[in-house]
């Protein structure tokens, strides 16, 4: 069984793309929650297994998702050690800045964790997630995390060196890519077009752009080349933007928020 401990929107958009996809069944999953009425909607909803604590959790499941806020971390780790030291579930972590190692230090053994990294976009099915796993993982049990990941999303196996870096192209890029979205509907609303109607166009061709990317198989630039007729509006829209330092603009709120990382 797989428990949950905390139900905030992230392990909820996870409950949901993993009954989605049929990976798990709601009898399969626990959940617990300091908010008891929250967790209490999410079963009735779902119909997954409410429990009253976390002790439950880490005594009854063989998979124990934490989804609680990093500064909880070291309390509830160190609440739930004894439990966990004796029951030796697979403890799946998706703490965004806390490491292995960090999440280790709390317990008196040895224990199996993956660190998980999805994104916001898991909402709708279509996150990017990274995981980690650590010392002592199972070929079983990492088969196990892909496929939960892949429920709700796309998922790669990354190094844990990786994760600061990727927790800004995968993490906050949702953030800059609705703005883009959001600035091109503007664009069109400035020029006569319905807000509405312009974000859906907006939205849609962005989503088609990346799917481009991903199966084309060609390098962006390649694509950029193939929309730019000769003296066409295309190149007009892609010169202006380099002209505003477009590029270099997206590139400084990669480092901007990379930077933050490492200082948190």
């Amino acid at each position: 069984m797989l428990g949950f401990i905390g139900t905030g929107n992230m392990a909820t958009a996870i409950i949901k793309g993993v009954l989605s996809a049929g990976t798990l069944k709601p009898e399969e999953i626990a959940v617990c929650d300091l908010n008891c009425e929250k967790a209490q909607a999410l079963g009735k909803e779902t119909g997954v297994k409410v429990v009253s604590c976390a002790a439950d959790i880490a005594e009854k499941c063989d998979k124990v998702l934490l989804s609680v806020k990093p500064n909880v971390f070291p309390e509830l780790l160190k609440e739930l050690d004894p439990v966990l030291k004796k029951n030796q579930p697979l403890i799946i972590s998706i703490a965004a800045g806390k490491t292995l190692a960090f999440i280790g230090s709390f317990l008196s053994f040895s224990g199996r964790i993956v660190r998980v990294m999805p994104n916001i976009n898991a909402k709708v099915g279509a996150a990017v997630s990274a995981y980690c796993p650590g010392e002592g993982v199972s070929e079983e049990e990492r088969r196990f995390v892909k496929t939960l990941c892949e429920s709700f999303g796309t998922a790669i196996e990354l190094e844990e060196k990786f994760f600061p870096i990727f927790g800004v192209i995968g993490g906050c890029s949702p953030a800059f890519a609705y703005m883009f979205i959001d600035s091109l509907a503007r664009g069109a609303v400035k020029n006569g077009m319905p807000k509405a109607q312009a974000l859906e166009v907006a939205a849609q061709a962005v989503l088609g752009s990346a799917k481009m990317i991903l199966e084309s198989g060609e390098h962006p630039w390649t694509l950029v080349d193939q929309v730019c007729s000769p003296g066409g509006t295309t190149i007009e829209g892609v010169a202006a933007l380099q002209e505003k330092a477009f590029e270099s603009a997206v590139t400084s709120a990669v480092d901007a928020a990379f930077q933050k990382d490492s200082k948190v």
